[in-house]
């Protein structure tokens, strides 16, 4: 019988945003590298995990991934999932832009009144296949990023997988570097 392999660090991260922004498929690309054309709205929360070695570190990282519903009726319970969160990836909807104005107004401030203290977190314009539709520009994310101290702005596109895995490495690197070893 062969003996599980060790962990050395785990972490608990969390994709927050409105609803389709696509915060899901983010996860399904990363972790499954597939893509539902079909909408299923979260409910409540989703925990996948992700055992990731960090080569350059010699770590083995267990990622705790929390998909947390971004409608409105889970307002009140939504809060206690952000107990403990490491790090996180704000999505919006490259589409919509109510969408960002959400992560600043809503998500944003969840994050800093309930998450954990000194969280690494990015802000991931999804959708960036959809380019013909884009209702809001690289520049006004990126200024939205600078104006919350995110770690990185990334437009990513679930669907095609472009920057997917850079997201989820940027943000890892992010929380890693938070820690004292």
């Amino acid at each position: 019988m062969s003996e599980p392999e060790k962990t050395d660090l785990m972490y608990k991260i969390a994709l927050l945003g409105d609803p389709a922004t696509g915060k899901t498929s983010l996860i399904d690309q990363y972790i499954h590298h597939k893509f539902n054309e079909q909408y299923n709205a979260s409910l409540g929360v989703n925990i996948l995990i992700k055992d990731i070695e960090v080569k350059e570190k010699n770590l083995k990282v267990k990622l705790i991934i929390w998909d947390i519903a971004g409608q409105e009726r889970y307002e009140l319970s939504r809060r206690m999932f952000f107990q403990g969160c490491s790090g996180a990836l704000f999505v919006y909807d490259l589409t919509r832009p109510s969408t960002l104005e959400s992560v600043e107004s809503k998500w944003y401030p969840d994050l800093i009144t309930y998450g954990k203290e000194n969280a690494s977190f990015l802000l991931i314009g999804n959708k960036s296949d959809l380019e013909g539709s884009r209702g809001i520009t690289t520049k006004e994310g990126k200024t939205v990023a600078e104006k919350i101290k995110a770690r990185d702005f990334i437009e990513t596109s679930a669907k095609s997988g472009d920057n997917v895995e850079k997201a989820f490495s940027n943000l890892l690197t992010g929380v890693l570097s938070k820690i004292n070893r």
